[in-house]
């Protein structure tokens, strides 16, 4: 097992992932069905691609169905058939070949789908809303006694998943990042006084802000959700502008889209509306804050100054994995083929102190991952970019210290792994 805190006598555990010695499902017996949700991410194909893959030539299972279109296409579109010639090459290409959609699903149709079609292994490969689909999904199942694995892959761009060390996709958003942030650098320093303000992704949590931030060395500011930020007075975001410019002669600022929204709620009416998904809906802050620059220093008239407001979103969504990634979507789908094969069901795969692992649904949905601005990431963060820190906002993460289960599908055939078998091993996290 691979433990996550260590703080008390037990600590938090999680089964390893892995193949095991006693297989629950009989290769020609598996139907297995995929589908992907939410919005795109890098590297989508390639798990696509990694199941079907791993399916077929690790275990001899032929018969696997892409689901189209998202949760909603269980019951309201047609199948796709997926063989390891058909998926071939999919990962060279952005996107999802299954399509996607968000919200709006009904559990109980999901189920009677399954059923009906005799799907006996379901991958899920979504975000956090995804994942507590996965979880009711799971649940009517196991309501109705049937032998289904119900197994989720983590996906969100944003990294915001708690417990799994990162989710696929962050490092080529990242990556991808650079370049928008280099072109609002060659912008900025190209003419007197220049600003370059690049939006990235980041509802509610800035990693993908923050860790472009750090890579790119060109960025003067950096602004996330988790760190309240003021524009006007001493320390001000208007005043270390200001600073900047006359140092320097030009800057870069990040914003991550979830950054500021209380002082944008405050200048503009808000929306009051959530997408298919139940995400609040919000406005654009990388607009707003950009105007509001261009009229304090309009008024100011001492400091003449040229912006430019660079958006990356949807470029960034929608490029191919890149090899980093690719790697770690390849684990990621083996070890949940491993998992279902084994006769494991309600859990994710992912990736937990370097370890790949079996979590339980309701560790994935029960909280969102944020950055710690009272941790070193961000204070490396501050140390790169010179930046003030606005305020002082602590964070205490607790976690209680409990041993974590796996469900497992009945089988009279074989028994529950269990802590006196040698497959198991305990792997304690390295003393920082």
């Amino acid at each position: 097992m691979v433990v996550v805190h260590k703080d008390g006598a037990r600590g938090v555990h999680f089964r390893r992932a892995g193949p095991r010695q006693k297989v629950y499902f009989e290769a020609d017996e598996v139907q297995a069905a995929i589908v992907t949700c939410g919005g795109l991410c890098p590297g989508l194909n390639t798990v696509i691609r990694e199941l079907v893959c791993g399916l077929n030539h690790m275990y001899g299972v032929k018969r696997v169905l892409g689901i189209n279109g998202g949760y909603r296409g269980f019951y309201a579109r047609n199948t796709i058939t997926l063989t390891p010639k058909s998926v071939n090459d999919i990962h060279k290409r952005g996107g999802t070949v299954l399509g996607t959609s968000r919200g709006g699903h009904d559990t109980k149709k999901i189920v009677d789908s399954i059923q009906d079609r005799g799907i006996n292994q379901v991958y899920i490969i979504g975000g956090d809303g995804t994942q507590k689909g996965a979880s009711a999904i799971f649940e009517e199942v196991r309501r109705r006694g049937l032998k289904v694995s119900v197994v989720g892959i983590p996906k969100t761009i944003d990294n915001d998943i708690p417990v799994i060390d990162k989710s696929f996709g962050f490092d080529t958003a990242v990556e991808e990042a650079q370049r928008a942030i280099n072109a609002a650098h060659v912008e900025a320093e190209s003419v007197e006084n220049g600003i370059g303000v690049v939006k990235l992704m980041g509802r509610n949590s800035g990693f993908i802000a923050m860790y472009a931030t750090l890579a790119s060395r060109d960025v003067d500011c950096c602004l996330i959700p988790e760190s309240p930020f003021y524009l006007e007075g001493p320390g001000g975001l208007y005043e270390y502008i200001e600073k900047r410019l006359k140092e320097n002669g030009h800057m870069v600022i990040v914003i991550a889209e979830g950054a500021g929204q209380e002082l944008v709620s405050e200048s503009v009416q808000s929306m009051g509306t959530q997408d298919a998904s139940g995400n609040k809906l919000l406005q654009d802050v990388g607009l707003w804050i950009s105007q509001k620059i261009r009229d304090h220093f309009a008024e100011q008239k001492t400091l003449p100054i040229t912006l430019k407001y660079i958006d990356p979103t949807y470029m960034i969504r929608a490029i191919p994995s890149n090899a980093s990634d690719n790697v770690y979507c390849t684990l990621l789908a083996q070890s949940a083929v491993h998992g279902a094969m084994a006769g494991y069901t309600g859990y994710t795969s992912g990736l937990v102190n370097g370890r790949q692992t079996y979590i339980p649904f309701y560790r994935i949905t029960e909280r969102q991952n944020h950055v710690v601005i009272t941790d070193r990431m961000w204070a490396r963060l501050l140390s790169s970019t010179n930046q003030p820190s606005f305020l002082d906002v602590k964070g205490d993460h607790e976690e209680k210290e409990e041993e974590e289960t796996l469900h497992q599908v009945p089988n009279e055939r074989i028994s529950k792994v269990t802590s006196d078998n040698n497959e198991i091993s305990h792997v304690y996290p390295a003393a920082c």
